[in-house]
């Protein structure tokens, strides 16, 4: 059971959450987060971008916390977009953030590594800066755009440090990211603490499988997640080509359910392939719709390639294919090992024909398949369950509020001579 931070007349901590690449409740880590703080007693706010089709309102109180959007155009035409999108974004947080008024908390979540500029800004009227890093931006600058360590990587690398060194306290999602936080951050080992992303087990409950969706085949294949350039789907879309090919499979009808900058693409690749007849894409879909297909699915797939922030980044595509007790079909990657474990199995890495091998292999092994869905349901409900997250995120909050007097929601936030609330 959860304690709770507030006793007799103490007056409430408030906590105020800035994301920029996700809205929120749509961020699960997020939206857990927010539920996590709320139950102790928190005053949760957050600060994020609106949604397309999904959280468009500029203000909701879900569940008892407040959220504050801002509208947002995702970055087009390379770098100039990404300074357009983050200068919006940096100018309607701290808008909103003179709007929510002082904060005990403010915890920042990345990417960009931008954030530690409002977060700045409301250090010096009392809070303390939490540091959640859900991704390591050089590392995805690398991986994602294959420019090499140019001018826009030391600038990168150098806003990383800014952010490391503001933060009183850093939320790593695993031990990679926290060794990270450590020798590149020159975070105190008290200071860093890991919060794995965990599954919403109340989303995902598996459902009995309906063979319908498998449009006549044996099996089906599904990939769950977001379709970027380091995703992957380009690796497992060339793999199901092979399984095809060159193992002569066509025993199988794969779905990959998600969007994404390379979704359009990934479309035309698979046309390409000549796999449009056997592949799917459904773009984001209902929660039901998605359990559906997972608890049909035979064998999930994790193409994510090798690169640099893939290998040390945990996918919660894996962690969820756990929770629906699924096989897993993976690249050899550090973190990917310690998330599923026995739950997956591993192609060396970004070789695309021993990828289609372990598909093949799972198809012909239904026991092996229970039983690797079994260990992976273990694993989410036990070491890598959100309890264990919860304890450790309350233990960060507490680390970064020893000591710390709560402000008060009634005192104004000062800007230059003028207060406003």
């Amino acid at each position: 059971m959860l304690g709770n931070t507030t006793t007799g007349d103490a007056p409430q901590r408030r906590a105020l959450i800035l994301v920029e690449n996700l809205s929120v409740p749509f961020d699960r880590r997020v939206w857990q987060e927010c539920k996590t703080l709320r139950d102790v007693g928190w005053d949760v706010h957050v600060i994020c971008p609106r949604g397309e089709k999904r959280d468009t309102e500029p203000e909701a109180v879900i569940d008892g916390v407040r959220i504050h959007r801002y509208p947002l155009r995702a970055a087009t035409g390379g770098p100039a977009g990404y300074l357009r999108e983050y200068g919006s974004a940096l100018w309607h947080t701290l808008r909103l953030a003179r709007k929510v008024g002082p904060v005990d908390v403010v915890h920042a979540c990345n990417p960009p590594d931008l954030l530690f500029l409002p977060a700045l800004w409301l250090k010096r009227h009392g809070a303390r800066f939490v540091f959640d890093q859900h991704d390591l931006v050089p590392e995805l600058y690398l991986s994602r755009f294959g420019r090499g360590k140019d001018l826009l990587y030391r600038a990168v690398c150098a806003l990383e440090r800014r952010t490391y060194r503001a933060a009183d306290i850093v939320l790593a999602t695993n031990e990679s990211y926290r060794d990270v936080a450590l020798r590149r951050g020159g975070k105190r080992p008290a200071d860093v603490f890991v919060v794995r992303s965990a599954p919403a087990v109340d989303r995902f409950q598996p459902v009995p499988p309906e063979p319908e969706l498998k449009r006549g085949k044996p099996h089906l294949l599904c990939y769950l997640g977001v379709m970027g350039p380091q995703d992957g789907v380009d690796y497992a879309l060339r793999s199901l080509a092979k399984l095809r090919d060159e193992l002569g499979r066509t025993d199988w009808h794969a779905v990959f359910v998600g969007a994404g900058d390379a979704f359009d693409a990934m479309v035309e690749l698979s046309r390409q392939l000549g796999l449009s007849d056997q592949v799917q894409f459904t773009g984001r879909i209902p929660d039901a719709d998605l359990v559906r297909y997972l608890s049909t699915a035979d064998v999930c797939l994790s193409p994510d390639p090798r690169n640099p922030l893939n290998d040390v980044s945990t996918m919660n595509k894996v962690l969820e294919y756990m929770a629906m007790g699924r096989p897993i079909v993976s690249f050899d990657l550090r973190e990917a090992r310690v998330s599923a474990g026995e739950a997956a199995v591993y192609a060396p890495a970004n070789d695309e024909a021993e990828f289609a091998k372990l598909i093949a292999l799972l198809l012909d092994d239904p026991e092996q398949r229970d039983r690797m869905g079994r260990i992976g349901q273990e694993r989410i409900s036990g070491p890598l369950s959100w309890r264990n997250s919860q304890a450790s995120l309350l233990a960060a909050y507490a680390a970064a509020c020893r000591d710390h007097a709560p402000v008060s929601a009634d005192h104004p936030v000062r800007t230059g001579r003028r207060a406003r609330r």
